[in-house]
């Protein structure tokens, strides 16, 4: 957390986030400032639609839509038009004069049809003249879009089949306690070197989640996007599921699956930015630049090649709000995350920026249109799904971000804990085994607002890029390739085995929200994820899952799987084990133990590489232990040196009587966790 600059006495705030942590007093004009502009834009907004969730319709208003009457209406938002006329299939893709668009007033373009004109499954695009130019545009509310086969090119297709899909799990409300994210890509999810599908996820992939525990998937690269390689967050079309994956219609019954098998769907929403191609996204729609986005220097992003859409227009804030209405009614999902907060927050979207005092998110640098955007749309979110998930990817700390909106805050359910994978990255990288320091450890992991739900993990798609290495490549590297059978004992794998063991306990234990698990991570998936593009001769073979190795017998890749299968076991059999203190009972560095509690769970663990402890004792609360599991048991690849079997009853001590605490005595092998569980009488 940044350090807490002194400053002058402040007048008190009527605001929860400034009670909670008085540091706030100094900025308490600012804070309160932003509260009121998110109060006032809503009250614009909503002036003639009643309520935020009325006023997110712009997908019901704009696009192709089939009427009751089996006609057709199509209508885009394009003031700087001078013609549009619809082309495609139905014109062999021509611009007849019956498929031409009017203005009907304030910058709209309609056309309508009769029921024979257009059908179900033909391609088109609308042909945009404008003073000085012209040319071929996929609109912005299209709900399909599709890629030529062979071919670079972009179309939206029509999608209105005679039979809606029939949704089986009608209401769905997601477990939370805690929340267990299974972070996975559709595409790069089979084993196959190619695209995986929609259906495939739900037959082959869905199946193992719901083993394994994890009661939510985050699902990457569902809003369309012309280069697969930008991992989906270059979007062209913001209400397009990615044709790449399959049809509308898959998805939702992927979905559907999720919702009966008692997981919850959320999508990684992208509205920090847009791609900067103009035939197939929003960068030239109608030929002026600043339609959708900001004008002059701030309309291109500098690190990412992108768009930045101008939050302070109504317009953009209609669209994109609408955006987050579509996906929660249309496809049924749970929330989202959201991507690049840190970049919509700063009008240097946060680079270069150390954000080491308070000082720094409130000294004029944030865009208040993007923070009042992002306000408005959890208030929105939250107004149709009570229950619905909200997460923000945000690095720089800004306070409140999880906060209700009533109290001062901004309104997102949880906040990425992007710090803590960071932490563990720099710790394999720069410091020896004897130099892990538990007190670091643990305050690593438990540094954060008490009044913010965080989402931590050890590792998301981003540290299994290439040109980085998931944990345990960073932890064995090229050992996994020749020593990773059943029967072998080389010592590099051995110790990497344990610690990325050690490191997921620790980090999972430790939560104060949910848990994060990037698909193939948690059984320890090697080498990293390179999508097919120019400079690896647009090859596949690091673009998916190599799921063969985790169902190999004489492989060590299934005792990692059956450690995280019992952790999350462990922890979700707890009801709101999130909640719970998390209570240090013991940490010294010098031996480079640590202990802590959380309700009747203790967690001890031994990061020592060489020493093994006997009668270790660790003060804790009067009564018997028992052990739940731990990671040197032979299930796990462990050398079964911990008997869970055994009893531990805690020794009393004069000094800490009065306290109800005793010394409770184990056995801590070097590089071991385990979990005990003390029994009430």
């Amino acid at each position: 957390m940044p350090k807490k600059t002194k400053s002058a006495a402040a007048p008190k705030s009527r605001l929860k986030l400034i009670k909670n942590d008085p540091w706030l007093a100094p900025y308490t004009a600012a804070i309160e400032g932003r509260h009121n502009d998110a109060i006032v834009k809503e009250a614009d907004l909503t002036s003639d639609a009643g309520s935020l969730a009325e006023f997110a319709n712009a997908h019901q208003y704009f696009g192709l839509h089939r009427l009751h009457d089996g006609s057709w209406v199509f209508r885009e938002y394009a003031p700087n038009a001078g013609s549009i006329t619809l082309i495609g299939d139905f014109s062999n893709w021509k611009p007849e004069r019956e498929y031409a668009l009017t203005p009907i007033g304030g910058g709209v373009w309609e056309g309508r049809f009769p029921a024979g004109a257009i059908c179900h499954g033909q391609h088109y695009k609308m042909l945009v003249s404008w003073k000085g130019g012209q040319g071929e545009r996929i609109p912005a509310y299209a709900t399909r879009v599709v890629q030529a086969e062979n071919s670079p090119i972009f179309s939206a297709q029509v999608w209105a089949p005679e039979k809606p899909y029939k949704w089986r799990k009608k209401t769905f409300r997601p477990r939370v306690d805690p929340l267990l994210i299974y972070e996975c890509h559709i595409g790069m999810a089979q084993e196959k070197e190619g695209i995986g599908t929609y259906e495939e996820f739900r037959l082959n992939v869905l199946p193992r989640i719901q083993a394994d525990g994890y009661n939510c998937i985050q699902i990457m690269a569902i809003q369309e996007h012309p280069y697969y390689g930008s991992f989906g967050y270059h979007v062209s079309s913001f209400f397009a599921a990615s044709s790449k994956f399959g049809t509308p219609e898959d998805l939702k019954a992927l979905i559907d699956d999720a919702h009966s098998r008692r997981i919850a769907v959320i999508m990684d929403i992208v509205h920090s930015h847009a791609v900067k191609n103009e035939v197939e996204g929003l960068g030239r729609l109608d030929g002026s630049p600043d339609l959708y986005f900001h004008s002059g220097p701030r309309r291109e992003h500098p690190a990412w090649d992108s768009l930045c859409f101008d939050y302070g227009k109504n317009q953009v804030l209609h669209f994109l709000l609408s955006n987050c209405k579509f996906w929660l009614e249309e496809y049924h999902f749970d929330g989202f995350r959201f991507d690049g907060v840190t970049s919509m927050l700063y009008y240097s979207h946060g680079l270069g920026q150390n954000f080491g005092s308070y000082d720094d998110y409130y000294n004029g640098s944030q865009d208040v249109d993007a923070i009042t955007y992002l306000t408005l749309a959890n208030k929105l979110i939250h107004e149709i799904k009570p229950r619905a998930i909200t997460i923000a990817e945000e690095m720089s700390g800004m306070p409140g971000l999880a906060v209700p909106f009533k109290h001062g805050g901004i309104g997102f359910d949880y906040r990425m804990a992007m710090g803590i994978p960071d932490y563990w990255i720099k710790t394999m990288k720069e410091k020896k085994d004897e130099d892990w320091k538990p007190t670091s450890i643990f305050w690593e992991l438990t540094n954060r607002r008490a009044d913010e739900k965080t989402i931590s993990y050890v590792e998301s798609h981003d540290q299994a890029l290439v040109g980085d290495k998931t944990v345990i490549f960073r932890l064995i590297d090229a050992a996994m390739y020749w020593h990773m059978s059943r029967e072998d004992q080389d010592p590099v794998v051995a110790r990497g085995m344990a610690l990325h063991k050690m490191i997921r306990l620790v980090t999972l234990a430790t939560i104060n929200g949910g848990y994060l698990n990037f698909m193939g991570n948690e059984w320890g998936h090697p080498e990293w994820i390179d999508f097919p593009r120019e400079g690896n001769g647009w090859s596949y073979k690091y673009a998916r899952r190599q799921w063969d190795l985790v169902r190999a017998d004489y492989l060590k890749y299934q005792f990692l799987q059956a450690f995280d299968n019992a952790i999350i076991k462990t922890v979700s059999s707890v009801n709101g084990f999130q909640k719970q203190p998390v209570v240090k009972l013991w940490d010294k560095d010098d031996d480079q133990v640590l202990a802590f509690m959380r309700g009747d769970l203790t967690f001890v663990f031994n990061f020592s590489p060489t020493e093994a402890y006997t009668d270790y004792g660790i003060l804790a609360p009067q009564g018997e232990y028992k052990g739940v599991c731990n990671s040197d048991d032979p299930l796990f690849g462990g050398y079964g040196n911990i008997s869970d079997s055994v009893s531990h009853l805690t020794q009393p001590d004069p000094l800490y009587a009065e306290a109800g605490l005793g010394w409770l005595k184990l056995y801590l092998p070097p590089r071991t966790a385990m979990i005990l569980i003390r029994k009430q009488d």
